[in-house]
């Protein structure tokens, strides 16, 4: 049970002031969620959501060449930073967006694909994949297995880099699990941004975290509703619990405010048990995706993300 004055914990004195003032922003309301079976309900629930975000980022500018095409069958934005070559020989980062595996797609796939083609400095195809309620699992990961597929063809596997955050990182670690199973070349690095890796939500910080920043509580009703009946212990829907062995290097990001961190630290642990290259990176008094994307520690996060993925690029 929450308890009632975690909303009132005071602000650290060990981050940045813009830290500071993004923790200090007003809580808001906990999610009201339909019944699993009222569809226009979720519909309308995700309408209102994405209109919000995309509200906050239209202060946003991206100094991005964006293409949108059909891959596979699968809408997915072709992303290039200003100063990516647009080469056959430049990389490519396969971002998967998050949003609880509900939100996120269309234009807002296009803005979360944007900044990781800024700090990737590689071509990004950001999947713009289907979700319920009308699109359950496993509409989501078939997309994301199709296009990585499609990847496959066009880019040598060392050329080749996946990552998601959140509800992306859940189908990043799965598109793994599941492209090792059918026998496909693993990516020569994933990278798991705070990844929402066990949809049981067993970890300790969904009780000892719960409610410290209220941009994230728990996304059970979601999470049945992706699931469709299916077990949540299913590895391709919780990747935690899916054998780890031959995964890529893996980078892994949380907080210390961040309700997912013991996904987080759970994946880290499992990936060392399994013989994987693995580093996590803890930021102090960082809620679930960062302070709002525009403080020296989101700069650090993006730096540190960037220095991994350089450190298994091949050289020319």
């Amino acid at each position: 049970m929450t308890h009632p004055d975690r909303t009132a914990a005071p602000l650290p004195t060990s981050i940045s002031e813009a830290a500071r003032q993004y923790l200090a922003l007003p809580p808001t309301e906990p999610t009201t969620y339909p019944a699993l079976d009222e569809t226009d309900g979720w519909l309308k629930l995700i309408e209102a959501t994405d209109a919000g975000v995309a509200q906050f980022l239209a202060g946003y500018t991206f100094p991005v060449a964006s293409d949108l095409r059909e891959i596979s069958g699968v809408n997915t934005y072709v992303l290039r930073a200003d100063g990516v070559p647009d080469s056959d020989n430049t990389p490519i980062y396969l971002n998967l967006h998050g949003g609880g595996l509900i939100l996120g797609g269309g234009e807002l796939c296009r803005a979360m694909g944007s900044v990781a083609a800024m700090y990737s400095g590689m071509i990004t195809w950001s999947v713009d994949y289907r979700m319920p309620p009308l699109h359950p699992y496993p509409a989501a990961l078939d997309d994301c297995i199709a296009v990585y597929r499609a990847l496959l063809e066009v880019r040598d596997p060392a050329d080749i880099f996946v990552g998601g955050g959140s509800a992306g990182g859940n189908l990043a670690a799965a598109l793994i699990a599941r492209a090792k199973d059918e026998g496909l070349p693993m990516p020569a690095a994933l990278v798991l941004s705070t990844p929402e890796a066990d949809l049981t939500e067993s970890g300790d910080t969904f009780q000892t975290l719960d409610g410290v920043h209220t941009g994230l509580r728990s996304l059970m009703p979601v999470n049945l509703l992706y699931a469709n009946g299916h077990p949540l212990t299913d590895p391709y829907l919780s990747p935690l619990f899916a054998d780890l062995t031959g995964f890529p290097p893996t980078f892994l990001q949380s907080g210390t405010r961040d309700l997912f961190l013991s996904n987080t630290i759970r994946m880290h642990r499992k990936l060392l048990a399994a013989g994987v290259e693995a580093e996590l990176h803890v930021f102090e008094a960082m809620p679930h995706g960062g302070f709002g994307g525009t403080t020296p520690e989101d700069a650090e996060l993006n730096a540190a993300i960037r220095g991994f993925l350089d450190k298994h690029r091949r050289t020319a």
